[in-house]
């Protein structure tokens, strides 16, 4: 089992910046590929951004690319999500997670272990 802590939430001002982070307890934290998903209020949660267990291959959603970056450090247990040019629609609680088998980067049900989530808000 994979114990899951984001941090790095907080509210700024539409265009700024945030950087999100995952620590994930475990040996086997390498052998996961890692999400980024967001629930926004009153909205179904929705994928965000994946990484695979090497971190050669990410994938974003089309409402998220060329503004938000996932990364991770295998050697920390670390996951990362910058997030740039934030809009008042990025608002949500954003959790990560992993994601169970390689296949379906998108789809919710492919991600097991989750964290508590970590709030956003974007103002305008």
């Amino acid at each position: 089992q994979v114990q899951l802590v984001e941090s790095g939430g907080g509210t700024v001002q539409a265009g700024g910046s945030l950087r999100l982070s995952c620590a994930a307890s475990g040996r086997t934290f390498s052998s996961y590929g890692m999400g980024w998903l967001r629930q926004a209020p009153g909205k179904e949660r929705e994928f965000v951004a994946a990484i695979s267990p090497s971190g050669i291959s990410t994938y974003y959603s089309n409402s998220v690319k060329g503004r938000f970056t996932i990364s991770r450090d295998n050697a920390k247990n670390t996951v990362c999500l910058q997030m740039n040019s934030l809009k008042p629609g990025d608002t949500a609680v954003y959790y990560c997670a992993t994601h169970r088998s390689g296949q379906g980067w998108s789809t919710i049900s492919e991600y097991n272990y989750w964290g508590r989530g970590t709030r956003v808000t974007v103002s305008s």
